[in-house]
C-alpha cells in the first residue's frame, strides 16, 4: 500500500494503481511533508506505509521455543490482574484519577519476572516457579491478562448509581453476572470480526508500537538491541526524576503561559489561555513540560502524521467555535461555567434532578413543569453536537474511501456464504484446532507478523461465538432480575448498534490509533427509544457503548499478541481470566466503598480522599438523555441541533471526496473528516495546557525525524516513546500514594511562585 492509499483508507482498483503511482512519483519529487527521495529498500528509506512500519520498527522474527504457559506467567498475571482491578476501581471514586496503563504493567511485570528468574532456584520444586529466563511471550501473556482486569467496568458505574440515586441494591450474584455479560459481549463480537479488524497490515494499532519496540529492546540480543535498551533506560530514568517537578515541586510547568502571568486577573485570558487545572480554559499557546498530560490520551509519537494533521485542524476549529459560542451567548452560555459537564438551572445554579423523579424513578411531567428543564454549558453542547457529526461522518468516510474493505467485511452475509458456513461449521468446537494454511490466504494484504502466527493453532471463531451467546443469555436474565426497566428488544438494539460501531470505529481506531467515544450517540438513541426512563438508558449505554470499548480492547491486545508472537489460545486464555477476575474485584471494591462512603459520594465536592463525581456525571447524563430527550433534543427544542448533527455528518465527507476526484493535487485525501469533526469538541473538559506540546512532539516525531532521519526513527522513535510513558507513569503512581492523597492525607509542596496552591497553577484567574 502506498503512502497515498493509506492516507485515505482506500484500496485502489487495478485501473487506478497506475494513476496513483504517477501521482505519487511527481508528488514526492516536489517534496512531500512525509517523504523524501531516498533509495528504496535502503536503511535511509522513509517508512511510507503500515507494512514498512511493522517490519522495520518491531521484529517480525519468532522463536517458537519460547513458552508462555508457565506457572510464573500465571502467578504474575493473576497478581497484577488483582492489583490492577482493585486499583482501577478505587480510583474510580477518587477526586484524582490514576490509570494503570499498558506501559506501567509492562515495566512492572518485567521487573517481577527478572526478579523471579534471578533469585528463585531452578532445582526441585522451584523449577516450576523459575523454569528459566523470563521471556517475551510470558511478559505479553501477563500484560494482556492484567490489561483486561485493570479497568473499572462500566457495569459497576450502573450498580453504583442504582444504589446512590435509586435505592436499589441488586443481589451480589446478579451484579457479578451483569459485569460478566457486559464485559464479555464485546469480546465475543470483536473476536468474530478479527479477520477484518486484526489480520490486515493496514490495521496497525499504532498505540501499541512503543510497547513492542520496548519488548524488542528488552528481549533481543545483539549490539543493536543493547543500544536500544540503553536508550530506554536513560530516557526512562531522566523522565522518572523530572516528573517530580511538574507533578509536585514546580507544577507551573504543567502549563507555562506568558499571557496568564501578564494578566492574572482577567477572566477572558483565563478562558482562552489558562489550562493547568480542570475545566480552567483552552490552554492556547501554553507550554507544558509534564509528559503525563502531553501523552495523557495517546502518545503523540505513535499517531500517523495524516491523523495528526486532521487532529490539528479540529483543534484550531475547536478554539474558534468555543470562544464564538460563549461570547455570542448562544444557549445562554454566559449564565454557566465556560467548561462543564453538569446540568444547571437557568440561573447557573446546579440542577437537582431528584426533584423531577417519581417513586418509580421515572420523570414525572407535573414535577418537571414545576422545576423546569435543565441547561448544559454551551461548550458541552458543542461537544455533543460535533461528536454526533464525527460519528456519522465516519460511516460516509469509510464507505467512500474504503468501499472495497467494507464490502469484504460483510462478504460473509451473502446467501451462498451463509449456506456454505452452515454446511461446514463444526459445532464441536473442541475438535477444531483452528489451524490455518498459508496457501489458503491472500498474503498480499496480510500483516507479516500474522503470517508468522500461522504456525500456531488459532482460537477458533466458535470460542468467541460461544462467549457471545452465553453473554447474551446471561444479560437477558440480569436486565429483568435487576429492575433495569430495559426491555428485551431494547437490549438487542443496543447489541446491533454496538456491532455496527465495532466494524466502523474499530477500523478507524486500528488505522489511526484514535478512539472515538460513542457514549453520547448511544445515549441519544436510548433516550428516544425509552423516553422518561433514565435507568433503562444507563443499561442501554452499558450494553452498547461498553461493548464497543471492550471489543476494541480485545482487538488491541490481540494485536499485541500478534506482534509479540504469543499463540492465539494463550491470548484468549489471558483475556478471559483477566476479565472475569477484574469484574469480581471491581464489584466487591465498589460495593464496599459505596456502603462506607455513601454520604460523601452524594455530596457535590466530596473530600480529598473520596469523590462521587463520576457516578454523579453518569447519572445526570442518564437524566438528560434517558429522562428528558424529547424535551431537550427533539425537533423544535433547545438542543435540537445535537441529534440533527448526525444527518449533517453523513454528507460532510462528500465534498472532500468529490474535490479529490476532480482536483487530486489539492491532496484532500490527506484529511480524515471524522477526526476533524470530533476534535472540534476536544477541549470541552479537563486540563488543556498540553496541546501545544502535544503537537510539537507529534510533528517533530512523525514528520521531521521520520523524513529527515528515517534510520533513527525506525530504531529509536518508539523505544523513546515507551521510555517516556513508562518512567512518567511509575513516578506518577508513586507520587499519587506518597504525596497526592491516594492513600490518605495529601501533602502538597509548600506554596511558592511555581506552586500556586491557592488557585490555578498558571496564575490565571480562578473562575467559579
Amino acid at each position: 500500500m502506498s503512502g497515498i492509499e493509506d492516507a485515505a483508507f482506500k484500496t485502489p482498483t487495478p485501473s487506478e494503481k497506475t494513476q496513483y503511482a504517477s501521482e505519487e512519483k511527481s508528488y514526492y519529487a516536489k517534496g512531500d511533508v512525509e517523504s523524501s527521495v531516498r533509495e528504496e529498500g535502503s536503511e535511509e528509506a522513509v517508512l511510507h506505509d503500515e507494512r514498512d512500519i511493522v517490519t522495520h520498527v518491531i521484529s517480525v522474527e519468532d522463536d517458537p521455543s519460547l513458552n508462555p504457559w508457565t506457572f510464573r506467567a500465571f502467578f504474575i498475571g493473576i497478581g497484577l490482574s488483582a492489583f490492577g482491578g482493585v486499583l482501577a476501581q478505587i480510583y474510580y471514586f477518587k477526586p484524582q484519577t490514576v490509570l494503570v496503563s499498558l506501559m506501567f504493567l509492562a515495566v512492572i511485570s518485567y521487573i517481577i519476572g527478572v526478579f523471579m528468574e534471578t533469585f528463585i532456584p531452578r532445582r526441585g520444586f522451584f523449577r516450576y516457579l523459575n523454569p528459566g529466563p523470563f521471556n517475551k511471550k510470558e511478559n505479553a501473556f501477563v500484560i494482556i491478562m492484567a490489561s483486561a482486569a485493570a479497568n473499572s467496568a462500566l457495569g459497576t458505574e450502573v450498580l453504583a448509581v442504582q444504589r446512590m440515586y435509586y435505592n436499589i441494591t441488586p443481589n451480589p450474584g446478579a451484579s457479578i453476572f451483569l459485569l460478566f455479560s457486559s464485559q464479555l459481549l464485546g469480546y465475543g463480537i470483536g473476536g468474530i470480526m478479527r479477520s477484518v479488524l486484526l489480520y490486515p497490515s493496514k490495521m496497525l494499532y499504532p498505540g501499541v508500537l512503543p510497547l513492542l519496540s520496548m519488548f524488542d529492546a528488552l528481549y533481543e540480543g545483539g549490539l543493536a538491541a543493547r543500544k536500544k535498551l540503553k536508550v530506554f533506560y536513560i530516557v526512562f530514568g531522566i523522565i522518572f526524576f523530572w516528573e517530580l517537578f511538574p507533578e509536585w515541586i514546580f507544577p507551573l510547568v504543567t502549563g507555562f503561559s506568558i499571557f496568564c502571568l501578564a494578566a492574572p486577573n482577567s477572566p477572558a485570558v483565563s478562558r482562552l489561555f489558562g489550562g493547568t487545572n480542570g475545566n480552567e480554559g483552552l490552554g492556547l499557546l501554553a507550554l507544558c513540560l509534564d509528559w503525563q498530560y502531553v501523552s495523557g490520551g495517546v502518545n503523540p509519537m505513535t499517531i500517523p502524521l495524516k491523523a495528526q494533521v486532521s487532529n490539528f485542524i479540529g483543534y484550531i476549529l475547536c478554539i474558534a467555535v468555543f470562544m464564538g459560542v460563549y461570547y455570542m451567548n448562544i444557549w445562554k452560555a454566559q449564565n454557566f461555567p465556560f467548561l462543564s459537564q453538569l446540568l444547571f438551572n437557568e440561573d447557573g445554579t446546579p440542577y437537582n434532578q431528584t426533584l423531577i423523579l417519581n417513586s418509580n424513578n421515572e420523570v414525572d411531567p407535573a414535577l418537571l413543569a414545576e422545576v423546569g428543564l435543565p441547561w448544559y454549558a454551551s461548550t458541552w453542547v458543542i461537544n455533543l453536537l460535533v461528536t454526533n457529526l464525527g460519528l456519522a461522518a465516519t460511516f460516509t468516510h469509510l464507505m467512500l474511501w474504503n468501499l472495497d474493505d467494507m464490502r469484504s467485511a460483510w462478504s460473509w452475509a451473502t446467501p451462498s456464504s451463509i449456506k456454505h458456513w452452515w454446511a461446514n461449521y463444526n459445532w464441536k468446537f473442541w475438535q477444531n484446532d483452528g489451524m490455518r494454511k498459508k496457501e489458503d490466504l491472500d498474503l498480499r494484504d496480510l500483516d507479516p507478523h500474522y503470517a508468522e502466527m500461522l504456525k500456531y493453532p488459532d482460537a477458533p471463531d466458535s470460542w468467541y461465538f460461544v462467549t457471545l451467546l452465553i453473554s447474551i443469555i446471561v444479560a437477558l436474565v440480569v436486565i429483568y432480575k435487576s429492575d433495569s426497566t430495559l426491555p428485551w428488544w431494547g437490549f438487542f438494539i443496543a447489541i446491533l448498534i454496538a456491532t455496527v460501531s465495532i466494524l466502523f470505529f474499530g477500523a478507524l481506531y486500528a488505522i489511526t490509533g484514535l478512539q472515538f467515544i460513542i457514549q453520547p450517540f448511544v445515549q441519544m438513541i436510548g433516550g428516544f427509544l425509552h423516553p422518561g426512563k433514565p435507568m433503562a438508558n444507563m443499561y442501554f449505554v452499558l450494553y452498547s457503548y461498553n461493548t464497543v470499548s471492550q471489543a476494541q480492547l480485545l482487538l488491541r491486545d490481540l494485536k499485541i499478541a500478534q506482534y509479540a508472537k504469543l499463540p492465539p489460545r494463550a491470548a484468549f486464555t489471558a483475556q478471559i481470566i483477566g476479565t472475569l477476575l477484574g469484574a469480581i474485584l471491581n464489584f466487591f471494591i465498589m460495593n464496599s466503598i459505596v456502603t462506607e462512603q455513601m454520604t460523601i459520594l452524594l455530596s457535590i465536592e466530596g473530600t480529598n480522599i473520596w469523590s462521587g463525581q463520576q457516578p454523579q456525571q453518569y447519572n445526570s447524563q442518564a437524566i438528560a438523555w434517558g429522562g428528558l430527550s424529547h424535551q431537550l433534543f427533539a425537533a423544535g427544542t433547545r438542543y435540537q441541533w445535537v441529534p440533527f448533527a448526525y444527518l449533517i455528518g453523513l454528507v460532510v465527507p462528500v465534498p472532500f471526496w468529490l474535490a479529490h476526484r476532480y482536483y487530486p493535487k489539492l491532496r484532500l485525501d490527506y484529511l480524515y473528516t471524522p477526526v476533524i469533526c470530533y476534535f472540534i469538541g476536544w477541549l470541552c473538559v479537563g486540563i488543556n495546557s498540553s496541546i501545544l506540546s502535544y503537537f510539537a512532539v507529534a510533528f517533530v516525531s512523525q514528520w521531521y525525524l521520520r523524513t529527515r532521519y528515517p534510520r533513527w526513527f525506525a530504531k529509536y522513535n518508539y523505544i523513546v516513546g515507551a521510555a517516556l510513558d513508562g518512567g512518567t507513569q511509575v513516578m506518577v503512581f508513586i507520587l499519587s500514594f506518597a504525596v497526592q492523597g491516594a492513600a490518605g492525607t495529601a501533602h502538597p509542596f509548600p506554596a511558592w511562585w511555581g506552586a500556586n496552591q491557592g488557585g490555578n497553577y498558571d496564575h490565571c484567574a480562578y473562575l467559579d
